[in-house]
């Protein structure tokens, strides 16, 4: 993770970095094992192609299926400007680029909210983030 220095003893925050840091290892069942078994993951906040009823992924199984259709293939990092705590939630500010074989790229501005049980397990993760405002950087050329 990209970013400035993050305090990790909200246990907000530190399951903010823990998701971050799986994530971008490509630990699908270390990401998995964050959520509280009736989380929800709405990623982008709202209807969109990857939740087209707008209700989020609830459930271990609708998070896993989740990761596997948008998190599993590309390469994805994180780079976090800023990152607010309050109460039991934490909200990180910043650029997310996910790389895809090909060197194209998806690169989106969010705020990524974070809320957590009384145990730490993530119980909402948020992503507030325009989808028309998504910028894509074309790969490598296709070999002739």
């Amino acid at each position: 993770m990209e970013g400035i220095d993050l305090d990790p003893s909200h246990p907000a925050r530190r399951a903010a970095m823990a998701s971050v840091a799986a994530v971008e290892a490509g630990d699908r069942a270390g990401w998995l094992a964050l959520f509280a078994p009736d989380a929800v993951v709405a990623d982008p906040v709202g209807p969109s192609p990857f939740d087209p009823a707008g209700l989020g992924h609830r459930g271990a199984d609708a998070i896993a299926a989740f990761y596997d259709a948008v998190i599993a293939e590309p390469q994805i990092r994180f780079a976090i400007r800023e990152s607010y705590v309050a109460g039991a939630a934490c909200a990180n500010v910043g650029t997310i680029t996910s790389t895809f074989v090909d060197g194209s790229a998806a690169v989106v501005d969010g705020v990524y909210v974070y809320e957590v049980t009384d145990d730490g397990l993530i119980a909402s993760l948020r992503a507030y983030w325009e989808l028309d405002k998504l910028r894509m950087i074309p790969g490598a050329a296709a070999p002739l």
